[in-house]
């Protein structure tokens, strides 16, 4: 059997989660239920704890962009070539390493340095001195530097660099499905592998009415019934 999936997003995902919840309440049950899902709702659940927080303790938690109320250096950086980096200091001694990178050990023996939450609260004059350091340097360089010294980056992609990552290429999170009126076209792939069957893209987006008579068809109505709703405009 093949499996095959269409794009989606988080609320396809969380429709999808709903709907399995359902048919195993059917099999437990014999009843069946109806499903309510607003676009609202999968956006709220990557919101975290912040609801609660403020119901409890009437605080709002602070828009910081990529840096962390936990931990310094952590932002994204531009490099010389234009292309973005970020980098993560979630232990001391990464954040050690990457200060000893980036010309600043002094800093390393600062008392605030030795805690993440302090070292947050010195957030401008880490980003400072790692982003100038960063700025002076093509990506790659920036990328090896790290990986030598064992501080934690990784790039920041746009669609061209997804497109032509050679581990998306290798896993088929990228696909290249045929289009009849544009070509073969890129899109990204299914959201999981199996060992017994392998996710396709049926296709890039069906024109309108493409499937009407087959849908009619499973609902109970024959040809002739279909031609007069066609007729009277009421389908396409």
């Amino acid at each position: 059997m093949m499996m095959c999936i269409t794009p989606n997003g988080n609320v396809s995902i969380a429709a999808r989660a709903a709907i399995m919840t359902a048919l195993f309440a059917r099999e437990r049950t014999g009843t069946g239920e109806v499903l309510d899902l607003a676009i609202i709702e999968p956006m709220l659940a990557i919101l975290g704890p912040q609801i609660t927080r403020w119901d409890q303790m009437r605080t709002v938690q602070p828009r910081t962009g990529n840096r962390s109320t936990n931990n310094a250096p952590r932002n994204t950086y531009r490099t010389r070539d234009g292309s973005w980096v970020a980098v993560s200091t979630s232990t001391q001694s990464i954040a050690e390493r990457v200060m000893r990178l980036v010309g600043r050990p002094d800093v390393i023996a600062e008392p605030w340095f030795a805690r993440g939450s302090d070292r947050a609260r010195h957030a401008d004059e880490l980003d400072a001195a790692v982003g100038s350091w960063i700025a002076e340097r093509d990506r790659d360089e920036v990328l090896a530097a790290f990986r030598d010294a064992e501080a934690a980056i990784a790039p920041v992609y746009d669609a061209r660099d997804i497109v032509e990552d050679p581990q998306f290429r290798a896993i088929g999170a990228i696909r290249w499905v045929e289009d009849d009126e544009l070509g073969r076209i890129a899109m990204s792939g299914g959201l999981f592998r199996s060992s017994r069957r392998d996710p396709c893209i049926s296709h890039t987006g069906r024109p309108p009415g493409a499937d009407t008579d087959s849908v009619l068809h499973e609902l109970g109505l024959g040809d002739d019934m279909i031609a007069s709703l066609r007729e009277a405009g009421a389908v396409s």
